[in-house]
């Protein structure tokens, strides 16, 4: 092979980074627990959630990819000049407390991970791993380090529950009856808690501002459409790997009446079944999807407060910077304080966000969809009506999220 047709895949590869940046912080440990939890409780009967979750995602995340690519101003500017400043400051002070909130959860995941296999205290790696995470920032060009680490992260969490999920020998019959829409008893809590965090508006809001730092960067003339090739190939990767994991535990959880109480628990619980090689093969998925929202979800929050405080979103900023850095030490502090929290805080935090996520949704949708801001990107009809019935499922999941927290 030339070296120009190496560099021609590599930049292709790259080209594909914003929407695998996003996948890589959806699908952080929460995401597998409750995944796990859907699997281990009800085997294959919930599939059909990763299906609809994932395609709704996808059509606001190449929504969002298409506001990135056709403007030089970042989303919350446009939400600032189109509905005010009060708007565009409760969606960035709000993704920023977000994402404050499970970066604890991100910090306990990959110290769990790293320590399950070592047998060492948790507590050192979440230091360990919060002060990889802000050395980070100290590198140049922190974007181009951002999509290199994130795509190798992807690729090794591919690996790790696609050929977990092949040792566990699936039943292809009942993966078919699961992609039917049911609804088992005592189950709504988990998919109110999965679409929440897979249909997330948030990253998908967050795609832009990665499309918009790739458009800086020179790597030649980018195909038309490239940033919808990059969000939905990033889609259709988280879609993947949270099926992976439900195979995992519908085939030897479920089966075993194994209740999984954290993701970690469920590479443990495969030891005795599948030996210790597939034991350690999920823990370093796990590794990676704790390690990859680690920093993807601080530089979610970080950059989108810098932008909310007029210092800009770019990833070179130092303002920018020290909000990301604040993200991981809150969330480090978090971890070290309380240790790993339980699922039932983990589900409850993931149904919470679902009521900033509505407004979010709107104002991105009614954006996408103005002619004068998007000119030939704007929105098309198909586009418009999936749209609007994904904006109705989130407002139908927050009016239910809603009556449960009040009875």
């Amino acid at each position: 092979m030339t070296k120009k047709q190496n560099s021609r895949k590599s930049n292709w590869l790259l080209i594909l980074g914003p929407g695998i940046i996003t996948a890589a912080l959806v699908f952080g440990p929460s995401k597998m627990t409750i995944t796990s939890k859907m699997g281990a409780d009800y085997s294959y009967n919930l599939l059909w959630v990763i299906v609809i979750a994932i395609f709704f995602m996808m059509v606001f995340t190449t929504m969002g990819a298409r506001i990135g690519a056709q403007n030089n101003d970042s989303l919350l500017t446009l939400i600032r000049l189109k509905f005010g400043k009060p708007v565009s400051l409760l969606i960035g002070i709000g993704v920023f407390l977000v994402a404050t909130s499970f970066q604890a959860g991100n910090s306990t995941g990959v110290a769990i991970s790293i320590s399950e296999a070592s047998g060492t205290n948790p507590k050192i790696w979440i230091v360990v791993f919060n002060v990889v995470g802000i050395m980070l920032l100290f590198f140049r060009s922190f974007y181009k380090v951002l999509e290199k680490i994130m795509i190798t992260l992807v690729i090794l969490m591919l690996f790790s529950f696609l050929t977990t999920a092949v040792l566990v020998q699936p039943n292809l019959a009942e993966m078919a009856k699961g992609l039917m829409p049911t609804i088992p008893t005592g189950s709504t809590g988990l998919i109110i808690a999965f679409i929440a965090s897979c249909f997330s508006l948030v990253g998908a809001f967050y795609q832009s501002y990665l499309v918009q730092e790739r458009k800086k960067l020179s790597i030649g003339n980018q195909p038309d459409g490239t940033e919808r090739l990059s969000s939905r190939v990033g889609i259709i990767i988280l879609g993947v790997m949270s099926a992976a994991v439900m195979i995992c535990a519908a085939n030897v959880l479920h089966t075993q009446g194994i209740k999984v109480l954290s993701a970690s628990a469920m590479g443990i619980a495969l030891e005795p079944l599948l030996g210790d090689y597939a034991s350690h093969l999920f823990l370093i998925g796990l590794f990676g999807s704790s390690f990859s929202s680690l920093i993807g979800n601080a530089v979610l929050g970080g950059s989108l407060l810098g932008d909310t405080f007029g210092y800009s979103s770019s990833l070179n900023h130092r303002m920018v910077k020290v909000f990301i850095s604040l993200v991981m030490i809150a969330g480090s502090f978090i971890a070290l304080l309380f240790g790993n929290l339980p699922l039932e805080l983990i589900v409850f935090a993931q149904s919470i966000t679902i009521f900033l996520v509505p407004f979010i949704g709107i104002t991105m949708y009614l954006i996408g969809n103005d002619k004068d801001i998007m000119k030939e990107r704007v929105n098309s009809k198909v586009t418009k009506i999936w749209g609007a019935l994904g904006l109705l499922l989130v407002l139908g999941l927050a009016i239910s999220n809603f009556i449960n927290l009040i009875n």
